[in-house]
């Protein structure tokens, strides 16, 4: 999926949908929900909802979320209008969408099936038989993710065996159908800051990332999330995105900066255990790596203490940033240490107006 880590935030995205914004033009596509149709930012059709679009990198992620392109704005076409024989197999391809054409039911309709494989190939970069593979595998995981039987996905889905269905399923998508049902992808949101973009992933655990867009370590972490749960981060929204978008904004306006949304982290025994020990540490208050080994029941252990702070992926919720030398001084902040001396001010700054009680600042570390 790295494809969706350059696409644009999504209420970016709407923006220029909405606006036709030409300069969007091969940045992303558009699905919308109540029609199965994707469409290019330009497009001239009415503008649906936002709450009734999905976005995509590349007309391929498209197809295989269950989408069909517009006749009206041809988002597959590459600036010139398609052959006519393209035009005629996309045709016979949405007549029956769940089907098959083989060679021979394509000699039928006087096509030649190596004519049609170069062709498609030439204008789409993919065969023919890609494309309508590509149609008949986004309809069968749009359907089971509705709750449908995985049978009739199958059935739908132009595979004559269950065991075929299911071996080109888990090839496309990652899991079986079966598993697909349960399992739903990580979604993902970008968020402007105050100390600048952050990436937020969620899905029906928890917060499972929170991190600035450009810390260098961000894509090795989103691929520890698809390894570890065997699933994909997609753009898209999701209720404990909403809520962590609404409480950044409180915490960085200085209303609460305390957060309540459920995290899910992913981490080993030690690491869990460390994280467990930052999130104790109280608002505006600092603590020293000596202190978090020794909670930890392991004195000598004041680097791994850094280590797993360090792969920490829910930046400022898990505050790293609160732990300092033991002699006051800042240091390692994946962040930047510029954003770690901000968020501390912040803190010291803002609990001040809030509390009667004195907070110590950075430089009062506990040894």
């Amino acid at each position: 999926m790295k494809a969706m880590e350059l696409l644009p935030p999504s209420d970016m995205m709407y923006r220029a949908l909405v606006n036709r914004d030409s300069s969007f033009e091969g940045i992303f596509f558009v699905g919308v929900r109540t029609t199965g149709i994707f469409c290019r930012p330009t497009c001239s059709a009415k503008k649906p909802a936002r709450q009734n679009v999905d976005f995509f990198a590349t007309p391929s992620e498209a197809l295989h979320g269950g989408y069909r392109p517009c006749l009206r704005c041809r988002p597959m076409d590459p600036g010139e209008k398609p052959p006519e024989l393209i035009e005629r197999l996309r045709a016979e391809v949405e007549r029956a969408p769940g089907g098959r054409l083989t060679d021979k039911e394509l000699a039928a309709l006087s096509i030649d099936p190596s004519t049609a494989r170069r062709q498609f190939k030439r204008h789409y970069g993919m065969t023919f038989q890609a494309y309508h593979r590509a149609r008949r595998m986004g309809l069968a995981l749009r359907e089971v993710r509705r709750g449908g039987r995985v049978d009739e996905a199958k059935n739908g889905s132009g595979f004559e065996s269950a065991s075929g269905f299911r071996e080109a399923f888990t090839r496309i998508f990652g899991d079986p159908p079966t598993a697909a049902k349960a399992r739903a992808c990580m979604f993902a949101e970008r968020i402007e800051t105050p100390l600048g973009a952050m990436l937020a992933v969620a899905d029906d655990q928890g917060l499972r990332l929170l991190e600035f867009a450009d810390r260098r370590a961000l894509e090795s972490e989103l691929s520890i999330l698809r390894q570890r749960l065997k699933t994909n981060v997609v753009p898209g929204e999701h209720r404990y995105l909403d809520a962590i978008r609404e409480q950044l904004a409180r915490y960085f306006a200085g209303e609460n900066l305390e957060f309540d949304i459920p995290l899910a982290p992913i981490g080993s025994d030690f690491q869990m255990r460390a994280w467990e020990i930052l999130r104790s540490i109280p608002v505006a208050e600092t603590r020293s790596y000596s202190w978090m080994a020794e909670r930890l029941g392991i004195p000598n252990a004041r680097r791994a203490v850094g280590r797993a702070n360090g792969t920490n992926m829910l930046s400022i919720i898990i505050p790293c940033h609160r732990v300092i030398r033991a002699d006051g001084s800042l240091c390692g902040y994946g962040g930047g240490l510029w954003r770690k001396k901000w968020l501390l001010d912040h803190e010291r700054k803002w609990k001040k107006v809030t509390s009667d009680q004195p907070s110590p600042g950075y430089g009062l570390a506990s040894k």
